[in-house]
């Protein structure tokens, strides 16, 4: 789209935006008593302003925030106004081009705080009480120049040594993830109350094999496995976990900690235990004398380093390049849109979009084969390597990659079908050079189910994650410019959706982060409508690129930390 079709469309959204006073002065949001597990609850206002009527512009407009697609009625109605005002040619006519525009709206909202995923985190930047208080670069205030910590470090002697006070009737404990009733105990709490879309249709189901993978890299301590009880009959309603990771962010390589599934009971979520247990989990991760973390959020918080999107491949045959020939085999399409997970489009029948997301019946590239032990060492070095390529990475030893490589690939010992072997997390793929046996590429991905809630039909949405990879391609002199890099990684993540198809998921998904930019429109990866924001705790550095370019950076590639 052209940089004077944008305009025309862009002045038309404008003018649509203040078509109504309301627009321009907004009624006060809910006072919000607290936030949790990334969403927030709203308590009833004591003031009750009269609300104006709004125009049928602006109402259509104030649909674009919080829904999955942008209405048809509100594209129409910027079409008109642009072929009224500029004549019924000009390319910014074009729908797509209408709706391109309005998603790069949504966009905007979450990077500047006026909303999360799906409207979410509307907070003002005054209200983050807690965040203020934190060594974190707060929301509105100009980037230091250089990179490095907010609050120097601490001797252990320095950091609080008692665990935090909690409210009257809880008491903490420290979770055995090796125990299996625990990790039933954490998985409970987890399927039940943590997140879940903004319609409350899906909620992740973290597996007993998943926690286990998770939470237990090489140097994890059980002590950053932190939860919360009551203290009458010791139930589990609270959690938070830290796991050790080295990190890079641009030249600079530190200890850190990534800081996941923070998690409360829904029916205990005006008691403010989130933000004990992040006090708390830092406390613990501080004793250690590590001082800075990662982690991510839906919603909008003192300060986001970057902002990565979700992509979704409508269902896992997205895969499929249009230079391979097809193999026919009836995929999960009606699954999904019965579900409501996904929609036929207006201009397509179901019959027809089954047909488009077809697939071939098995991976495509010569040497490709599941990675084994013996490739650990390859695969480490292919990896340390490709993950230069991006400004924030981990760096990981010999025994990471084979934990995140290899240690999910469930039961061994049984018979594996349809690429899937029980209890399997993580699925991992090298390229093995027939002539020399040197491993040039690899790729993973990872299971991680959702729960449909209250559907008669379905009980479990079987969602795969792109993880990492690698290519030497990469390395080759001119590769990004020739467009050998990006056929390269097309091919790849291709074969990642035909194996994923195979073991039977129902969709494939991916952020725009690492080189995920280059090939998602390629494998008919369809738009999502989730934003992810990353963090970095007592860390200062200027934005990463993420779902948009920063720094001379272009999309995607400023984040290459896959986040579990």
């Amino acid at each position: 789209m052209s940089s004077s079709s944008q305009k025309q469309i862009q002045e038309i959204i404008d003018t649509t935006q203040g078509s109504d006073p309301e627009d321009r002065c907004s009624t006060p949001e809910p006072e919000v008593d607290h936030e949790q597990d990334g969403a927030i609850t709203p308590q009833a206002s004591s003031s009750k302003p009269k609300k104006k009527k709004k125009s049928k512009a602006a109402k259509v407009l104030n649909a674009v925030r919080g829904k999955n697609e942008i209405p048809q009625e509100l594209i129409s109605h910027v079409v008109d106004r642009v072929a009224a005002e500029h004549g019924p040619n000009t390319p910014a006519t074009n729908e797509e081009n209408v709706r391109q525009a309005l998603e790069q709206m949504k966009i905007m909202d979450v990077i500047k705080g006026k909303s999360g995923i799906a409207g979410r985190g509307k907070k003002a930047m005054g209200e983050h009480k807690f965040w203020a208080t934190q060594p974190v670069p707060q929301l509105g205030a100009s980037p230091d120049a250089d990179d490095g910590f907010i609050e120097p470090n601490k001797s252990r002697e320095e950091v609080r040594q008692d665990a935090y006070p909690l409210p009257k009737d809880f008491e903490w404990s420290i979770l055995d993830i090796n125990d299996s009733k625990q990790i039933k105990e954490v998985y409970d709490l987890l399927s039940l109350n943590y997140v879940e879309d903004d319609e409350a249709a899906f909620r992740f189901q973290y597996s007993a094999e998943f926690l286990e993978w998770a939470l237990k890299p090489p140097g994890y301590l059980k002590d950053w496995h932190i939860g919360v009880r009551v203290s009458s009959n010791k139930k589990l309603v609270a959690f938070i976990s830290g796991v050790p990771l080295t990190l890079r962010v641009r030249g600079n390589v530190f200890r850190a900690c990534e800081i996941n599934y923070l998690c409360v009971h829904k029916k205990l979520r005006s008691k403010r235990l989130a933000p004990v247990l992040i006090k708390e989990v830092t406390r613990q991760v501080n004793l250690t004398g590590i001082f800075q973390a990662i982690y991510t959020a839906g919603v909008v918080l003192p300060t986001p380093v970057s902002t990565c999107r979700y992509v979704i491949s409508m269902y896992v045959s997205g895969g499929a390049q249009e230079s391979i020939s097809y193999f026919h085999r009836s995929l999960n399409i009606p699954k999904l849109v019965d579900v409501k997970f996904t929609y036929v489009p207006r201009s397509m029948t179901l019959a027809r979009m089954i047909r488009v997301y077809k697939m071939v019946a098995k991976p495509q590239l010569s040497g490709l084969r599941e990675m084994e032990e013996k490739d650990v060492s390859d695969v480490a070095d292919l990896f340390t390597r490709y993950m230069q390529r991006f400004s924030m990475g981990p760096i990981m030893t010999l025994d990471e990659v084979r934990h995140q490589f290899l240690s999910g690939r469930g039961r061994m010992d049984e018979p594996s079908e349809h690429y899937r072997r029980p209890g399997q997390v993580v699925w991992t793929y090298v390229v093995e050079e027939a002539n020399t046996g040197r491993i040039t590429d690899f790729f993973s991905f990872y299971s991680l189910p959702s729960t449909i809630i209250n559907h008669p039909k379905h009980g479990l949405l079987e969602a795969a994650y792109l993880f990492y990879y690698a290519s030497d391609a990469a390395f080759v002199e001119g590769s990004e410019v020739d467009n050998n890099l990006k056929k390269r990684l097309e091919a790849l993540v291709g074969d990642a959706l035909i194996i994923a198809n195979q073991a039977k998921f129902d969709v494939f998904n991916a952020l725009t982060l690492m080189d995920n930019c280059s090939f998602l429109e390629s494998l008919k990866f369809g738009a999502g409508d989730g934003l992810l924001n990353f963090y970095l705790y007592n860390w200062r550095t200027a934005p990463l690129a993420g779902v948009s370019a920063a720094d001379g950076v272009a999309p995607g590639k400023g984040v290459g930390v896959v986040m579990l």
